[in-house]
């Protein structure tokens, strides 16, 4: 499936320059930076843990007439942290954090006014979850190794984007990512940006 998204994207990437030269060039198209932060919740075998999410992202929009179309990728960390004490034996502690989520996807927009773009986007997700199990009075315990983990997903979402200025934008996202080994999380985000 990540080969098939990724093969997606490439030709997306590919087909947009000529698109741009056919439409011209408008408020959504260019390169697009930004940062993000906002509410993240994760979901795992039906219990629920809240944080915050911040990151960054790039992409590029082209837009063709009322619709833009995009790609983009973005890294983000989350702040949900757990841990519980006498895990395995008395005195020990198990810590499960939310760690790095990197995305690669698409996005298609419609123009809601001069400068209001309402959109969907779909991506690949990877989710890393870091385990760290210290055990009491300094022992070890060889099969609680502190490790992490990788999971792969899809996410989906949509949100609205303005432009502020000829070149600056604000935006919120909702997001909702599915992971492999029944994981999810959902995700309310503000972000501001700059076009190029």
């Amino acid at each position: 499936m990540r080969k098939l998204i990724l093969a997606a994207l490439l030709a997306g990437t590919v087909a947009t320059p000529a698109l741009a030269q056919e439409t011209g060039d408008g408020r959504f198209t260019g390169v697009r930076v930004e940062g993000i932060v906002g509410y993240d919740t994760t979901k795992d075998d039906g219990e629920g843990r809240d944080g915050a999410v911040y990151g960054v992202g790039v992409g590029y929009d082209v837009q063709a007439g009322n619709v833009v179309f995009g790609v983009g990728a973005e890294a983000s960390k989350s702040t949900i942290d757990e841990c519980v004490t006498g895990a395995v034996v008395t005195g020990d502690e198990l810590c499960v954090e939310a760690g790095r989520e990197l995305i690669v996807g698409g996005r298609v927009g419609f123009l809601a006014g001069s400068n209001a773009l309402l959109y969907g986007h779909a991506g690949y997700t990877n989710a890393r979850i870091d385990v760290d199990y210290t055990a009491p009075n300094g022992t070890t315990n060889p099969a609680l190794e502190d490790e992490s983990t990788n999971l792969d997903g899809v996410r989906v979402g949509g949100g609205l984007e303005l432009g502020i200025g000829r070149n600056a934008f604000a935006k919120a996202e909702y997001r909702y990512s599915n992971y492999e080994q029944g994981f999810d999380r959902h995700q309310v985000v503000g972000g501001f940006g700059l076009r190029f």
